[in-house]
């Protein structure tokens, strides 16, 4: 009776919160809202077994990915009034994505209830934990797309850091060669104002 209601807690959260990304009108709020809502998702993951999958939506998308969004939000001066005006522009476009993933719900839902396409067989064993069974099909059968999926990312990376760190004509640069041939003598000038005088540079 406890595991019912606590779905039906995290399930209505998790709704409720992900409705409330979309029309909160402060992005802070949104990125908030979004935070929550991630946290009720843990909470079904957990509640299905899934500690594994629980354990990465807190890790990664609430303590990294949602906090990168709310400093980027609050970092940026973007004037959401102007980017609110072509709502109606948009909304037939929007209206369609929602019929399109509305179809593909209740297809889902179907073919849940149809049952599982494979034997029950076929999965991991109950004595097998959740993250070994994981481990054991990522570093076998998914080894290589495992790595394209690194090797991507880390260019990606690169890919940022190149197009990121361009010389600038109006930025002074550090020159370090300069500064280890320096002279002691020559870096550290001792001045004696008088009483009521400025410094002269």
């Amino acid at each position: 009776m406890i595991l019912i209601l606590a779905f039906y807690l995290f399930a209505a959260l998790t709704i409720g919160s992900a409705v409330l990304v979309i029309f909160a009108r402060n992005p802070v709020h949104s990125v908030l809202w979004l935070i929550l809502s991630f946290f009720n998702a843990a909470g079904l993951m957990l509640l299905l077994g899934a500690e594994f999958i629980a354990m990465l939506l807190v890790i990664v998308y609430v303590g990294a990915v949602a906090v990168l969004f709310l400093f980027i939000v609050m970092m940026l001066d973007i004037d959401f009034a102007a980017l609110r005006t072509g709502f109606t522009k948009n909304l037939p476009f929007g209206l369609l994505l929602a019929l399109v993933l509305l179809a593909e719900m209740i297809i889902a839902v179907a073919a849940w209830k149809a049952g599982p396409v494979t034997p029950a067989s076929a999965g991991a064993g109950p004595a097998l934990p959740n993250i070994e069974a994981i481990g054991q099909l990522l570093y076998t059968r998914f080894l290589y797309p495992f790595e394209l999926a690194g090797l991507i990312l880390l260019v990606a990376m690169i890919g940022a850091i190149v197009l990121t760190h361009r010389s600038r004509g109006d930025a002074r640069g550090q020159n370090v060669s300069r500064q280890v041939d320096r002279v002691p003598g020559e870096a550290v000038r001792n001045m004696q104002p008088g009483v009521g005088e400025g410094m002269k540079l």
